[in-house]
């Protein structure tokens, strides 16, 4: 693509070209460059933020990242034959053009979305975001609009797939590139309609400036993320600004819907907030979207849900009333693109189960074992809740809590794990560079003033005798003391880790899988 057609639209605030000095354009945000033969023919072959994957004739970004600023590895790009660097403060170079930008990680997502094609204006985009929910949420949409015959893709927490392809996804929503990147091989491949987790990093880091989208889910906002965003507030914020900034910017703005479950209280300000074709969806009759006549247990949701077309009966495997709002949310989206009650009622329906959510762990012992990614105080107590409900015997909780994240959540994990289970195991999560039994020591504040009793394992492997807790740090380990702990008719919930297949210990990271753990320690 050519250099001049790629920065249109590019707010610049100055330009050097080879074998030049520094040039600061007329204004501010000047794109006008038709009469500078270098910079409308010049050929960009491709688009980088990572120095170390430019190839030649390419164009590198330098982004500001956790760990390092792409800054600092200009050189290197240029070594490698990027013909073209932006960045936010001028570079000395004499063989590349160097263009100046305000926000340099703004500027790749506009780059990166033109350089593809501008993939998303020629999709049906629905994106979620929210503390919990959004991956359940989003196999839920996926699969109704699988049953109306449409082509899907997926992004999120788990993986990105596409026509019958997977493939690993190291963060919920990628960099703006390689979303770009994605959408562009997802519409080459005729996929139409896109499904995405929007993560508040990825709404504050820009990852998503030029995804034009045509839905937004919002499903809840709980405490998280606070080592990066500092405050609730700004967390609110940011989430927020999906609907406020992004769904009503572009060429979609006049039609963009937003589904927004107003059983949570930021729900229902955000509705305020957004007039513009909202759909509201939530317990209260006053939603357009509500359940009535709902049965909750161990086997599945069963319920009719009234839309704005007439209701559906719904009979669906997921379990829990903090999935009846995924439900909720789900078919909020299928009114919102107009599909039929019937599609909306199969495709909920034919979801069997998603990958870490309450997961069962079959077994002929007994016991009711369960995999979680509940990783927040809100989610771990919609879980415990839910099983305590629907459990007639002991419920056994295993969790942690994650290293270098959010302190504040650890004691209040403790406290709820203490009320709603006969027995906590507290165990490491991903305890990162922290060490573990001080994470461990932080999660003891909310449990050792609940009056309750503190096991050490070997105590256990006759069961659990009164209400209590225990430490065992080694988390293969806690998952088997939680399965020697138990009887049958207990209920055992693993919590944190869900689908993930690793632990991060210090800077290493290695296999761990608690599903797997779990099938192990019943056989012992």
């Amino acid at each position: 693509m050519k250099l001049g057609m790629l920065i249109q639209g590019l707010s610049i605030a100055g330009i050097s070209e080879p074998e030049t000095s520094l040039k600061i354009l007329p204004g501010p945000h000047s794109t006008d460059f038709s009469d500078n033969k270098i910079i409308m023919n010049m050929e960009v072959l491709s688009v980088h933020y990572r120095a170390q994957d430019v190839t030649p004739g390419g164009l590198f970004v330098a982004i500001k990242g956790f760990k390092s600023d792409g800054h600092d590895f200009i050189d290197q790009a240029v070594e490698r034959g990027a013909s073209v660097v932006v960045s936010q403060r001028p570079v000395k170079t004499t063989i590349a053009v160097n263009i100046i930008v305000e926000n340099s990680r703004k500027a790749l997502a506009q780059l990166s979305s033109r350089f593809y094609g501008n993939p998303s204006e020629k999709l049906v985009f629905i994106g979620i975001t929210g503390t919990n929910g959004k991956t359940t949420t989003s196999y839920l949409i996926e699969s109704i609009l699988e049953h109306a015959g449409l082509k899907v893709g997926l992004i999120g927490t788990i993986n990105y797939r596409y026509a019958k392809k997977v493939f690993i996804n190291s963060v919920t929503t990628p960099e703006s590139l390689d979303l770009q990147r994605i959408l562009a091989e997802m519409l080459a491949e005729g996929i139409s309609h896109v499904v995405m987790e929007v993560s508040s990093h990825a709404i504050d880091l820009m990852r998503i400036e030029n995804c034009w989208m045509d839905v937004a889910v919002f499903t809840n906002l709980t405490l998280d993320h606070l080592d990066y965003h500092g405050s609730m507030q700004a967390y609110w914020s940011c989430k927020k600004s999906l609907f406020t900034h992004y769904l009503v910017s572009g060429p979609k703005k006049d039609k963009a819907k937003a589904v927004i479950n107003c059983n949570d209280e930021k729900g229902n300000l955000l509705l305020k907030e957004f007039l513009l074709n909202g759909i509201s969806v939530g317990k209260s009759r006053l939603n357009m979207v509500y359940p009535e006549k709902t049965e909750l247990g161990l086997d599945g949701i069963r319920c009719d849900i009234s839309t704005p077309y007439g209701g559906i009966q719904i009979r669906s495997y997921l379990v829990g009333e903090y999935n009846l709002e995924n439900i909720l949310s789900a078919t909020g989206v299928g009114v919102a693109l107009n599909l039929s009650r019937e599609l909306i009622r199969r495709g909920i329906e034919n979801l069997k189960s998603v990958p870490g959510r309450l997961e069962r762990v079959p077994n002929d012992l007994g016991r009711f074992v369960y995999v979680d990614y509940a990783h927040t105080p809100d989610a771990l107590e919609n879980v415990l809740k839910t099983l305590r409900a629907l459990t007639s015997n002991r419920l056994i909780c295993v969790f942690g809590c994650g290293g270098d994240r959010d302190r504040e959540k650890r004691p209040l994990m403790g406290k709820i794990s203490a009320e709603l289970s006969d027995l906590s195991v507290i165990t490491s999560d991903n305890p990162r560079s922290e060490p573990p039994l001080e994470i461990i020591e932080e999660i003891l504040i909310g449990i050792r003033n609940r009056g309750i009793s503190a096991y050490s394992a070997s105590e256990l492997h006759d069961g659990v005798v009164k209400k209590g807790y225990v430490v065992v740090s080694d988390r293969k380990h806690a998952i088997q003391t939680a399965v020697r702990a138990s009887s049958p008719g207990d209920t055992i919930l693993i919590a944190g880790k869900g689908h993930e297949s690793y632990q991060i210990i210090g800077k290493k990271t290695i296999p761990f899988d608690d599903r797997l753990e779990a099938k192990i320690a019943l056989t012992l």
